[in-house]
């Protein structure tokens, strides 16, 4: 079985402008392959970067973009026994990490750069890819969960093991803080969270935050988150903004705090005074999104809270250089889906 599967693609000029739809040939899943028809994709800031060259200026092309998808099983390999047609399902990030540690060969297989993405209606993994999407998600909602979702799990369950008498700081309102806000509350903990947009810290209030810092107000934000915690620090810190950022994420970290270094928006490279991590105790950790094991135990805790992640704005497929166009102009709060199946046809 061979069909055409409709693909935006990455052919030429590292640019929105410049990105092509193509017809992509799709075969007949491997003995341990499952096809999937892909509902929904989500985006991450990650896909900008690698449109922009930014992220690996020598990738292959043609590549199809984007890494976070949900659909249903339309056909399974002879030797695939836990999948079958129908089944709602969510691929990760890094189809080979099943669980443990990630690996150089786990690392080789990241989708929408390393390894051919899933903007298409159509395409094939490893069966061991892909996690179970329970009824209550609904595909768009599932596709925020692969990259960001299981970036910020990995960051405060996995590896911070925050719970209850942690404070979580929080940078910024895209789509790793405002999961990780989401989670945060899952465990109990408490939670601040800055942004240069009063309209966005209400909304992060409305979902819980504790505290709000507005980092354009207050450009010495780490005062004010200290102020905050009764100058004690906030005991997990998710740093998304790198080098512009981690300074004062430093400084606002309790002593034997937890860094997650998660994102770049300001930048890879700056000077950096080391002697807060020393004299405070603090662990530090890049998180690079995370395994299967983290992507389903992240989709099970939200389906057994009944929450969901926040799309801020939903595209059609045909509108998708929009989306990535909403994504670079940064006024987005939460995660930005495109919707190549239109939700009216796939309700359940």
């Amino acid at each position: 079985m061979t069909m055409q599967s409709r693909s935006l693609q990455l052919v030429d000029t590292f640019s929105i402008d410049s990105l092509v739809f193509n017809e992509v040939a799709v075969f007949e899943p491997g003995p341990s392959q499952v096809l999937v028809r892909i509902h929904a994709v989500s985006l991450n800031y990650r896909d900008l970067m690698v449109i922009r060259g930014h992220y690996n200026p020598h990738v292959q092309k043609p590549l199809t973009l984007c890494s976070d998808c949900a659909g249903e099983v339309v056909a399974v390999g002879r030797e695939v026994t836990q999948w079958k047609q129908g089944d709602r399902v969510v691929a990760n990030f890094f189809p080979e990490w099943q669980d443990g540690p990630l690996t150089s060969a786990a690392a080789a297989s990241a989708l929408g750069e390393a390894q051919q993405g899933v903007l298409t209606e159509y395409r094939t993994f490893p069966a061991h890819a892909l996690v179970h999407l329970a009824e209550n998600l609904s595909f768009a909602e599932g596709s925020c969960l692969p990259c960001a979702g299981v970036t910020a799990w990995n960051s405060l369950v996995s590896l911070g093991q925050a719970g209850s008498e942690s404070t979580v700081l929080l940078l910024g309102t895209g789509g790793v803080s405002i999961l990780g806000l989401q989670i945060a509350k899952l465990l109990g903990a408490h939670v601040i969270i800055t942004s240069s947009s009063e309209k966005k810290l209400q909304k992060a209030r409305e979902l819980g935050a504790n505290a709000t810092v507005n980092y354009r107000a207050e450009p010495e934000w780490d005062r004010h988150v200290r102020a905050l915690t009764g100058k004690q620090g906030a005991s997990h810190i998710l740093e998304v903004g790198g080098a512009g950022t981690l300074p004062l994420s430093l400084r606002s970290a309790a002593r034997s705090g937890f860094i997650a270094l998660i994102g770049v928006l300001s930048g890879v490279e700056q000077p950096m005074n080391v002697l807060p991590i020393l004299m405070n105790g603090l662990r530090m950790q890049g998180v690079y999104v995370g395994s299967v094991r983290m992507l389903q135990e992240l989709a099970d805790a939200f389906s057994s809270a009944g929450i969901a992640p926040v799309m801020d704005h939903v595209f059609p497929f045909a509108q998708a250089q929009d989306a990535l166009r909403y994504m670079a102009s940064g006024d987005h709060f939460g995660k930005i889906v495109i919707e190549v199946v239109p939700s009216i046809a796939t309700s359940v």
